[in-house]
């Protein structure tokens, strides 16, 4: 196995349960960012997003990638595109509504 070959595995999980609640893709939350976060960070503070992904790193680590719902170019966040999607911890989002 090629050292490199993480690069290529599907790191998307289905959900997360933290704290007993479950984060989904398509979950709206409220970005709750830890204290030292850099200004985007800050910035989006209190604003609302929906998981677009949630995705596992080769440390293990749990990621959310955000698309805010007031991004004009939000439908570019959903593809996946650079500059519309954030990356927040799982104790960086509270859950505000489930998915309809």
């Amino acid at each position: 196995m090629n050292e490199w070959d993480f690069l290529y595995e599907n790191t998307r999980l289905e959900g997360v349960t933290v704290n007993g609640v479950f984060y989904r893709e398509g979950d709206l939350v409220r970005l709750k960012p830890k204290p030292g976060a850099d200004i985007l960070d800050m910035v989006l503070a209190g604003k609302i997003g929906v998981i677009e992904a949630v995705e596992q790193d080769f440390e293990n680590n749990i990621h959310f990638a955000i698309v805010m719902e007031d991004d004009p170019g939000k439908d570019l966040g959903m593809l996946r595109q650079p500059g519309h999607r954030f990356f927040f911890t799982p104790e960086e989002v509270e859950l505000i509504r489930e998915p309809e």
